[in-house]
């Protein structure tokens, strides 16, 4: 979670945060633990909160929880940790969070009648699991889609504010956010795809390239 506050100067929040990650890791606390405090924390203010339709407390409870994400961050740094699965953990237990975040709106939607809103939450909640997907995969075969107009930042950011609002009475901003962020989230699958498709093409052809000398040779012989 630590992009959706680059934004506000990201510098100037590790300065604050690595006194916090330095008493942690002094107290014998693991990075680890500190990222999985924060998505059980994440979730449960998620199906405790937002589920009911406190949405004020909810938005603003999630946000400070969200540091928890740079303080982990910060950790690992300082320690030095050798291995990747504190990255897995991250990654995984964005997942989790994200999926209490837009399961719960759903949620408090349908309970309102607010159908349509709900089928948008429903959307952003598959398609930012579809856009994380993308990346993982696209990396695991050797190539990269990093682009895209609604990373996990931009989503929570934007349904952060949605909910914000509707919690102080704007009554559809909700419903605004949900629908912006369901198309864009659509563009930018489309986006990762075509990037990757692409990048295998490109890669395709010079692989042909690189053949066609050896055969012509093999012909001349």
């Amino acid at each position: 979670m630590a992009k959706i506050f680059s934004v506000f100067g990201r510098a100037g929040l590790t300065r604050v945060f690595d006194p916090i990650a330095r008493a942690l890791l002094r107290a014998g606390v693991s990075p680890d633990a500190v990222t999985v405090a924060g998505t059980v924390a994440i979730v449960a203010t998620a199906i405790g909160l937002a589920a009911r339709g406190h949405l004020v407390w909810a938005s603003l409870i999630i946000t400070v929880l969200a540091f928890t994400d740079m303080v982990d961050g910060s950790m690992a740094r300082q320690r030095g940790r050798a291995g990747k699965f504190g990255a897995f953990l991250d990654s995984t237990m964005d997942r989790i969070a994200d999926g209490a975040v837009f399961g719960s709106v759903v949620y408090w939607l349908g309970t309102q009648g607010r159908h349509l809103a709900a089928a948008a939450a429903l959307i952003c909640l598959v398609t930012g699991q579809i856009i994380s997907y993308a990346k993982a995969r696209a990396e695991s075969l050797g190539m990269t889609a990093n682009v895209g107009i609604a990373e996990r930042a931009e989503r929570l950011v934007l349904v952060g504010i949605g909910a914000l609002l509707t919690g102080l009475g704007v009554r559809y901003a909700l419903d605004v956010a949900l629908w912006l962020l369901a198309a864009v989230s659509i563009f930018t699958v489309g986006q990762r795809m075509t990037t990757v498709y692409r990048q295998d093409r490109r890669a395709v052809a010079e692989r042909n390239q690189q053949t066609r000398p050896e055969r012509a040779g093999r012909v001349d012989q």
